[in-house]
């Protein structure tokens, strides 16, 4: 077993894993945060998405030990307190979401691809980048929808505050 150490969520936490325990499994099992969704096992899905170092990662992908000292957040740690965070207030708004499975991971990945194109972001852009997210229920539209609407609504904010 080794000790692991990391910022999640904003609170250090650490923990004794197996050399072969994956983050996701790290992040439900030891951490008891289970918004974050293991759907495939492959890194195929994107249902285990979470924000490692500041870039959206799939946590399937990353052993524990890999993640040691770094700051990772979760669909736990978006929202403001009671506030949801605009790509989830979005997500609610525009019906981006149907059972739920992927919202975890798709509110990840979104918030990672609107910060890397401040700019602003386009309907073909949000689709070629939610390649790796799978939905098998709504079909994306909606999902593109809040998407490109949280966009707006984030540059917005940012235009303001400056």
């Amino acid at each position: 077993m080794t000790e692991v150490s990391m910022l999640v969520n904003g609170r250090t936490v650490s923990g004794a894993v197996e050399g072969r325990t994956l983050l996701v499994q790290f992040l439900r099992e030891t951490l008891g945060l289970t918004g974050t969704h293991v759907g495939c096992d492959t890194s195929q899905c994107g249902a285990c998405t979470v924000h490692m170092d500041g870039r959206s990662v799939k946590s399937c992908s990353i052993l524990a030990v890999q993640a040691e000292g770094s700051e990772i957040r979760t669909i736990e740690g978006l929202a403001e307190g009671n506030a949801l965070h605009p790509v989830q207030a979005a997500f609610k708004e525009h019906h981006g979401l149907q059972c739920g499975f992927c919202t975890p991971g798709m509110i990840m990945a979104a918030t990672d691809m609107i910060r890397r194109h401040p700019e602003g972001l386009d309907e073909a852009t949000v689709r070629a980048e939610l390649e790796g997210n799978i939905c098998r229920c709504t079909g994306y539209h909606n999902i593109v929808k809040a998407i490109l609407a949280a966009a707006e609504t984030m540059g917005d904010g940012e235009a303001q505050a400056a």
